[in-house]
């Protein structure tokens, strides 16, 4: 990388590191809190991936998702899944059009709601399995087939999807492989004390503020092609690969509570996703260069939805996020340096 490139793309993190404060700031003319839940769906932005969102109804996950789409100034559509929504529901359908003038008949095809840059797919759980695969394919692909035709999606393109951990009667849970298609799985909890008398405030006194785009789609873009230049150090790959590995049976680094606790690890996908979202940390902060913290500090979100808990785990009540915690733990940052 010559000199000036260098300082370029440097300049160009100093610009992000702005931006993303800039976002906060925004978001907080509505959202009070959810600071890692914001963080952490903006570096599946950077990062060309998806999220799923995990929490009560009630927490602002949608008010969260369609503020987020203003201030990036991206086309948002929210889609509320049921068991009777059907593929061409979300990805667009094919209709007879006929010309005025000559009376030609050809079809047409409509687009969808998932035509645009952020896609909500509320409690994604409570659509059979047939519009389940065909959204997912479409995150996938990044293109939607209708008549031999294939219409690629919007870039970028960016879907968020958020289920219901207290109600799963009449759900049909994703599939272990489905849920790895998505970079993380986001915890959203309840606000402090504090953050509800705020909310209840704010929510009561009329109208709030308007919000202000402070990224285009083509700073987006190159704020993603950016992230995949930020170099990685030997060690820090290390760091996550053995943090990955040691959720495994079949490996021999497999640490004895993971052993107890675990029916199976993460996958390649996992170690993956801990580079790309820890490089863009690191540059939402303000650095060029990734460090152990930030593979840690994205473990969590990564992984939960990858490793399996057995049913020895279940019966003393030790939830995904225990085991993440004691890996991290048992691994520290600094033994990946030797």
């Amino acid at each position: 990388m010559s000199s000036k490139q260098e300082e370029q793309d440097l300049k160009a993190v100093e610009r992000l590191r702005d931006a993303v404060s800039r976002v906060r700031t925004e978001l907080k003319k509505v959202i009070v809190g959810q600071d890692d839940v914001i963080e952490e769906a903006l570096i599946a932005i950077f990062t060309k991936s998806h999220a799923l969102l995990v929490g009560v109804p009630g927490l602002a996950k949608t008010l969260l998702v369609s503020s987020l789409a203003k201030t990036l100034h991206l086309t948002f559509k929210r889609v509320q899944f049921t068991p009777d929504l059907m593929p061409s529901d979300i990805t667009g359908t094919e209709v007879i059009h006929e010309d005025p003038g000559s009376h030609d008949r050809s079809f047409k095809f409509l687009r969808g709601p998932i035509f645009a840059n952020i896609v909500l797919a509320d409690e994604i759980n409570r659509t059979p399995p047939k519009t389940q695969a065909a959204l997912l394919e479409a995150m996938q692909e990044r293109t939607v087939t209708s008549g031999g035709v294939d219409y690629k999606l919007p870039n970028p393109f960016f879907v968020l999807a958020t289920q219901n951990p207290i109600e799963q009667e009449g759900t049909y849970p994703l599939p272990e492989a489905q849920l790895d298609r998505f970079m993380f799985m986001i915890s959203v909890d309840y606000p402090s004390p504090e953050e509800e008398l705020q909310i209840m405030r704010l929510a009561s006194s009329g109208g709030g503020e308007e919000l202000k785009a402070v990224l285009t789609e083509e700073e987006i873009i190159r704020i993603q092609e950016l992230v995949r230049k930020v170099p990685v150090a030997d060690h820090v790959l290390r760091y996550a690969e053995r943090i990955v590995r040691v959720t495994r049976a079949t490996s021999e680094d497999q640490l004895d509570f993971c052993k107890k606790w675990l029916s199976w690890g993460a996958g390649p996908r996992a170690s993956l996703n801990l580079i790309m979202a820890a490089k863009a940390r690191a540059m939402m902060n303000g650095n060029f260069v990734v460090s152990c913290a930030d593979i840690a500090s994205v473990a969590r979100p990564i992984l939960r939805h990858r490793i399996i808990p057995n049913f020895a785990a279940q019966s003393e009540g030790v939830t995904q996020d225990d085991i993440i915690r004691r890996i991290l733990e048992a691994i520290p940052q600094t033994e990946a340096l030797s």
